[in-house]
């Protein structure tokens, strides 16, 4: 569906995000969303097919950012592992809270903490699918360059990753202070960093 960029479509999504924020998109209702924008049920559907439609509109952007963000991260440290290491943590996950997620916090939670029911609703576990499958990479492209790489499996390394996407999001989801997430994420890094490092043989 083409971006509307109207006041009423304005008002449209401005409703639905608060919906959505309070409800959970399973138990958001568009009848409450037609009421909090002024319109009506026909009117509503004039800027969306249906729910799922709506919470998209809020959430793809923001989304794809996101996995945008992280393919260039991989992309990155591909080209720092073929150089032989240098530069290899020169952002991390915590920069990306830092420089994406935080300026967007309210986009961000709706679309991690209130996505039951909808496309989105596994986000997390597809970054850290895809987390993996860059981080294999790059430690057989440095085994081959003969760095003491640690050995791994995919299924160990699917589990810290899980616990480091897990622990990296949670004050998105659960809507901590912007100082309180910040403290966490500080904890966090000075926690799981030292382990990745020595995982690539750093």
């Amino acid at each position: 569906m083409p971006r509307d960029k109207t006041d009423s479509h304005r008002r449209v999504l401005a409703a639905a995000r608060e919906e959505f924020m309070t409800y959970g998109f399973e138990n958001a209702s568009m009848r409450r969303i037609g009421k909090r924008a002024g319109m009506t049920a026909a009117g509503l559907y004039r800027h969306c097919r249906d729910k799922a439609d709506l919470f998209g509109q809020l959430v793809s952007g923001p989304a794809e950012d996101l996995k945008a963000w992280m393919a260039s991260h991989a992309a990155d440290a591909m080209c720092a592992a073929a150089e032989g290491g240098s530069g290899l943590w020169e952002s991390t996950w915590i920069d990306m809270m830092r420089e994406l997620v935080y300026p967007r916090m309210e986009e961000y939670r709706l679309l991690l903490g209130r996505s039951q029911g909808t496309v989105y609703e596994n986000y997390l576990r597809d970054l850290t699918d895809l987390a993996q499958k860059s981080m294999l990479e790059a430690l057989e492209l440095l085994k081959s360059q003969g760095r003491p790489t640690n050995e791994i499996t995919p299924e160990e390394l699917h589990l810290l990753l899980s616990g480091y996407t897990a622990a990296v999001f949670e004050p998105v989801i659960n809507q901590y202070s912007k100082e309180e997430a910040e403290r966490c994420l500080a904890t966090v890094e000075a926690f799981f960093l030292p382990g990745w490092q020595k995982l690539m043989g750093f």
